[in-house]
């Protein structure tokens, strides 16, 4: 019996040898750790190629590459230009005049913009008080807004309340006397409308019939081109539902990508008719414009030569000679465009060969929403405004034509610190154009040489403004003139910081 439990208590202890320990805290601890760091060992052995890539400089094609693209998008230098828009010392507040001025506005949104700022200087030079203006209902658009549907009428009364006396409706006693209706001469200098102020011995109310460039781009006193800035700058500011709507779009634009280009395709029925360019249309629609050109009265031009026109640089350029050029330019075809117009002239189907070359073209009706555009329908300066705001705040813009809108935001941006604004030289890029047709040229690197070079100084950089053509004489030259608007430095762009 000893020896069986001898033997038993000699077994047990041998094989509790082998038996596996319950592992302690400690143990536990020291493995976690161990197997960590054998991760990070295997971490740095696999990543190790890619972290000394990462390492490696740019090659200089690389570099080059990333430096020309930062070129096309980067903003000219502004040389320590800034708005300046402050009264001189000279300037005396308004008065509270009792003889008034109506205005009915022409044109189209910007056309009818600008000629409102010109009506609040034209009223300040004649001691007026102004009326809210009526805006155009009988232009192409037909488009029935109203002053305050556009335009925030308190924020332009209370902006310019020093300047000029606005009021909303003339005064009842006043509304069936004899007024003066007056076409007032385009282009016209301060002592035109000082002499004007003899209406005043016989009338107590003024109407002008037209407001677009009824005042002289340059020979005006500083203090009333600056009034004309003020006007266009800060008072004639859009209304809310436009000014909210607006601000969404652009930040859904931003949320699409980093930077975008707003092009202003102003290749639309009205503008194709009013300048008889047919180039790449079909006879049918030659026609068409023909005698839409026929039929608007106060068109004065109707028989116009269209290849004159366009080898003139007359011509809205197509949205095929756009892709043509922005490819050339450098821009990459993943380029996020935002298209600012109206219908464009031959629907989708004129569109096709932009879209193949840029794929990422944006329109109003991409960005917002059906029930967002809803209260815009059948108003087409509002839906222009829409476009005004998103051009305004583009990375780059560009117009395909020198038109209303294509100055209007050109002087905008050098007036907010020259933002890149790159003018197609029409002229000579139709020569270009022409070459690639016959196969006298190819697209590549010859191509965007000679188109970048014709426009390294056409991209809103600062300079003054342009003046008349050389041997233009009388009235005519005034038409010649680089307009006020489009570039309004020296008088509301300044250097120094006392202004």
């Amino acid at each position: 019996m000893v020896n069986s439990r001898g033997y038993s208590h000699s077994r047990a202890s041998s094989t509790s040898k082998f038996l596996p320990r319950k592992p302690t805290l400690y143990t536990i601890t020291v493995y976690i750790i161990l197997l960590f760091a054998f991760s990070i060992v295997i971490f740095l052995f696999y990543t190790r190629d890619v972290l000394e890539d990462e390492q490696k400089p740019l090659s200089s094609e690389d570099s080059q590459f990333v430096q020309m693209q930062d070129e096309l998008w980067n903003a000219p230098s502004s040389h320590g230009l800034h708005p300046c828009v402050k009264p001189t010392s000279k300037y005396k507040a308004t008065q509270g005049w009792d003889r008034y001025m109506t205005v009915k506005s022409n044109g189209g949104l910007n056309q009818m913009r600008t000629g409102i700022s010109d009506m609040v200087a034209v009223a300040r030079i004649m001691n007026a008080t102004l009326v809210i203006p009526q805006l155009d209902r009988r232009s192409f658009w037909k488009d029935s807004s109203t002053f305050a549907d556009i335009f925030d009428e308190l924020h332009f009364m209370t902006t310019l309340q020093g300047d000029v006396r606005i009021v909303k409706e003339l005064p009842r006693q006043l509304e069936s006397v004899p007024r003066a209706r007056k076409h007032f001469t385009s282009w016209s200098s301060m002592g035109y409308y000082q002499e004007m102020t003899h209406l005043w011995e016989e009338y107590q109310v003024i109407h002008v019939a037209k407001s677009d460039s009824r005042l002289a781009n340059n020979d005006l006193p500083i203090d009333i081109q600056r009034l004309r800035c003020r006007a266009l700058y800060h008072a004639l500011r859009f209304s809310p539902q436009i000014e909210n709507l607006g601000k969404k779009l652009v930040e859904r634009l931003r949320s699409r990508g980093r930077r975008y280009i707003a092009l202003h395709l102003r290749y639309e029925k009205d503008m194709l008719s009013f300048t008889g360019c047919t180039y790449g249309l079909t006879d049918a629609e030659s026609e068409e414009l023909r005698i839409m050109r026929e039929n608007t009265n106060h068109w004065k031009m109707k028989k116009i030569n269209a290849t004159e026109q366009r080898i003139g640089g007359f011509c809205p350029l197509t949205p095929k000679e756009i892709g043509i050029f922005l490819g050339a330019l450098g821009y990459l075809p993943s380029t996020l465009i935002y298209i600012a117009a109206g219908e464009i002239y031959g629907g989708d189907a004129r569109l096709v060969e932009l879209k193949s070359r840029f794929p990422n073209l944006i329109f109003k009706e991409t960005i917002a929403t059906q029930e967002e555009l809803k209260a815009f329908a059948h108003h087409s300066s509002q839906t222009a405004a829409l476009d005004y705001i998103i051009s305004i705040e583009s990375d780059v813009f560009i117009p395909s034509h020198s038109g209303n809108m294509a100055r209007a935001v050109e002087g905008h941006r050098r007036f907010l610190g020259h933002r890149k604004t790159i003018t197609p030289d029409r002229k000579g890029l139709v020569d270009i154009f022409d070459k690639l047709e016959a196969g006298q040229l190819k697209e590549g690197s010859s191509l965007s040489y000679q188109v970048t070079q014709m426009h390294k100084n056409r991209q809103g950089a600062p300079r003054k403004r342009g003046g008349s053509l050389p041997g233009v004489k009388g009235r005519a030259r005034f038409r010649t003139e680089e307009s006020f608007y489009e570039n309004p430095y020296p008088e509301c762009i300044c250097s120094s910081k006392k202004h």
